[in-house]
């Protein structure tokens, strides 16, 4: 088969379609200086209510006012005004705190607006008061590290939603780093994303040698996935205790990872032998679909974790020979075949991909939501998936004719 013939006018035409959409994309966000401000950034920090003491009628939680999820930050907060902002700046520390679900709040007579209540927490109130939760859950938390073009409204939004979706009874917490919730910032998301690991791993690194920890369900979105894959690599090599395995259930939902890198390096020190043996575990949720990874393949070069696309033609040519789907995926681990637990599980969700971009169908698509709830839950291989010609990768199938799932309710009740 001549390799030019996979290169068809269609397919030609789409990515260079895309190519051409991502340009004022790529020059807006690297021509475009992030704005300081006309207010010293010091000063937006200086009110006491952006650093709490702890006191006694606060340590004792009571679901802290109605907030019953937990965030660590390192935006910077605007504390001059009595409704306290996160900001898109980088803030000058850590800050932790409790948040609610989304709010209608009436801003004016007869009109409403969603708002997230939160409040920030001494950090050590903020620990103690967790240990309590977790305690209560048998030792079980769940962090969420948010992606790509998030503000702390629409990342507490989904943290709300997957904690709905899946039911998980423990506490959870999100981690909120500066990104510039816009669409063409993505060079200073990852710029930030970057400057931003060395306060997540401390962060996670405390998490994990929690005496109460027990289990830790560790999810990610998009270029989340940069900042928790390095990070549980640093908690491997430097906790303590020596065991790690507390974070167990790393779900990497539409990871924005270069997929060579993670086969070369991230999954043999992640996944290794001892590790896999002790309950860890990697699902990989992708898309050939994601419109979003695909700008994301094309600016960085080579594919994405999470946007399956052959690099090598040849073997795109071989795999349309054997009347297989042109995806390919990162490869299962070697030394961890002769562990009789799956290391690395691949979930393509291509058929049932929903949304604008098909970058958040763990959120958007009933089958991709269920499956997704089934996982956090613990769940190894949740009905519904259907198995591919290599062991470790699953497809969802397309949705059957005469059938509509309701995928708001499914997906944002859970039901």
């Amino acid at each position: 088969m001549a390799i030019a013939s996979l290169l068809s006018p269609t397919r030609l035409a789409s990515r260079a379609r895309w190519t051409i959409l991502a340009l004022p994309w790529l020059i807006a966000g690297c021509v475009t200086p992030v704005d300081y401000g006309e207010i010293r950034h010091s000063d937006y920090v200086a009110a006491e209510r952006c650093n709490p003491e702890a006191d006694a009628a606060s340590a004792a939680d009571a679901n802290a006012g109605g907030k019953p999820f937990f965030f660590v930050t390192s935006r910077l907060p605007d504390c001059l005004t009595e409704n306290i902002r996160l900001l898109h700046h980088r803030g000058d520390k850590v800050r932790y705190g409790r948040f609610a679900g989304p709010q209608e709040v009436e801003r004016e007579p007869g009109k409403t607006t969603r708002s997230i209540p939160f409040a920030f927490s001494n950090s050590r109130q903020w620990w103690t008061n967790l240990a309590e939760k977790m305690r209560a859950a048998d030792g079980r938390v769940l962090l969420y590290v948010h992606g790509y073009r998030e503000t702390f409204f629409t990342s507490s939004r989904d943290t709300d939603q997957i904690v709905r979706l899946t039911g998980f009874s423990g506490p959870a917490i999100q981690y909120s780093w500066p990104s510039q919730g816009a669409l063409f910032k993505y060079p200073v998301d990852e710029t930030n994303m970057y400057w931003d690991e060395r306060n997540f791993r401390k962060f996670l690194m405390q998490l994990a040698q929690l005496e109460t920890t027990r289990e830790i369900v560790l999810i990610s979105h998009s270029l989340g996935a940069r900042l928790v894959l390095p990070s549980v690599e640093y908690v491997d090599r430097n906790v303590s205790n020596g065991d790690s395995s507390v974070m167990s259930n790393i779900i990497l939902v539409s990871p924005d990872v270069d997929t060579q890198d993670f086969e070369r390096d991230i999954a043999e020190e992640i996944l290794s032998d001892r590790r896999v043996r002790n309950d860890r575990r990697i699902t990989v949720y992708a898309s050939i679909k994601d419109r979003a990874l695909s700008l994301s393949d094309d600016i960085h070069g080579y594919p994405r974790l999470g946007y399956p696309r052959c690099f090598s033609p040849f073997e795109a040519a071989d795999l349309k020979a054997r009347g297989l789907p042109e995806r390919c995926y990162a490869a299962h681990p070697k030394y961890a075949e002769t562990v009789d637990k799956a290391a690395l599980t691949i979930v393509d969700t291509s058929a049932v991909s929903r949304g604008r971009t098909g970058h958040s169908n763990y959120l958007q698509s009933a089958p991709a939501c269920r499956d997704f709830a089934a996982v956090v839950s613990g769940e190894r291989k949740p009905e519904g998936r259907q198995a591919t010609h290599l062991g470790h990768v699953f497809v969802l199938p397309p949705i059957a004719k005469g059938e509509k799932p309701d995928h708001l309710a499914i997906c944002r009740r859970g039901e």
